[in-house]
């Protein structure tokens, strides 16, 4: 009989999936069971509450010690319990050590009362990456399929998309994606996209519904810098301007009879209770570098603010810390100001 040789394919996937976890999420849901007491009281219904399955999503390990990442979108259930499946089917509990919500990154810890080193996925470079080239997306598949396996390449760099949560009503913006063909199913959330090296250079996040073969995983290196600002800081800090704003477009610009129609217009909102609706918010980097109501932000640090690339977008970029140069249109002049961005305050 011939040899059977292992294709490169196969022998990543072999290396890959025992640091590969399926994240579990139940919730206790009240049933009403009526059980009538022999009693000379009217009958009354007892209320019973029963763990119930009602979400999942994927992880990987990535440290012997036993940190998982995975997207912030699949833990974001405060009120629900969760479970990591690791490879050999031992169910832990995670500690969620924190958030990125500007990326969508979640950083667990494998709570495991035996102390034993994780096998774990080596990261790459997801700034280095070429259209055309191969990648593997692993999953735990509609919460039903473990270790699910697909092959693609990637589609696309530097994507954005608008991206709505399974579990509420909230979207949020998800800039410098990694667009893939390589099936994306929910479920998949959180799970690596694998690199023919084997490493890591990205989290799966989400897929086009209505369209085949057109997924998205946030890049690896947002994750590298979150697990940097946990381990420096035992956090992962968010940075802080401190303005509220519109989005300049066309229609604002005529019903405010602005100069330009692009920017960030600094303004009030009046709707929000007294003291907390300034445009400059007090105490913030923004007060303090000499930001005003009425100020126009045309760019931060050269990138140019658009109908379509808000200053938090750009900030997003940035970190706590970080200097900032703002050109800015105030009375018709331009203007420039520069900011060091502080720490968001939960």
């Amino acid at each position: 009989m011939p040899i059977k040789t292992q294709s490169p394919i196969v022998r990543i996937v072999k290396k890959t999936l025992p640091s590969v976890v399926s994240i579990t999420m139940t919730k206790s849901l009240a049933s009403l069971e009526s059980i009538f007491q022999l009693s000379k009281q009217s009958p009354s219904p007892i209320q019973k509450k029963k763990k119930v399955k009602v979400g999942g999503g994927s992880g990987f390990i990535v440290s012997k010690d036993g940190l998982v990442l995975t997207n912030r979108h699949v833990m974001e259930d405060e009120k629900a319990d969760y479970t990591l499946v690791l490879h050999n089917g031992e169910k832990v509990k995670p500690k969620i050590l924190g958030v990125d919500p500007i990326h969508d990154i979640a950083i667990l810890k494998i709570e495991s009362k035996e102390k034993k080193d994780f096998q774990f996925l080596e990261m790459g470079n997801s700034s280095k990456l070429d259209l055309g080239e191969q990648v593997i997306a692993i999953g735990n598949a509609l919460g039903l399929f473990k270790n699910t396996v697909s092959l693609g390449i990637v589609s696309g760099l530097s994507r954005e998309i608008q991206a709505q949560s399974e579990l509420s009503d909230t979207a949020s913006k998800l800039r410098g994606l990694i667009q893939t063909d390589a099936a994306i199913n929910p479920g998949n959330s959180g799970g690596p996209l694998i690199d023919m090296s084997g490493k890591v250079i990205g989290i799966n996040a989400a897929m086009v519904f209505g369209a085949e073969n057109i997924g998205f995983a946030l890049p690896i290196n947002n994750a590298k810098k979150a697990l940097e600002e946990l381990k420096n800081h035992g956090r992962i800090r968010q940075p802080f301007f401190g303005i509220r704003y519109l989005q300049i477009n066309k229609q604002l610009k005529e019903q405010f009879d602005l100069p330009i129609d692009f920017g960030a217009l600094v303004i009030s909102e009046p709707e929000l209770p007294l003291g907390k609706s300034r445009a400059v918010i007090s105490g913030s980097p923004a007060e303090k570098a000499g930001f005003r109501e009425s100020d126009i932000i045309i760019e931060i640090s050269g990138q140019k603010i658009t109908p379509e690339i808000s200053v938090n977008d750009i900030l997003g970029d940035f970190g706590v810390g970080q200097k900032l140069v703002c050109k800015i249109l105030r009375h018709g002049k331009e203007k420039i100001i520069n900011i060091t961005l502080d720490e968001k305050s939960l």
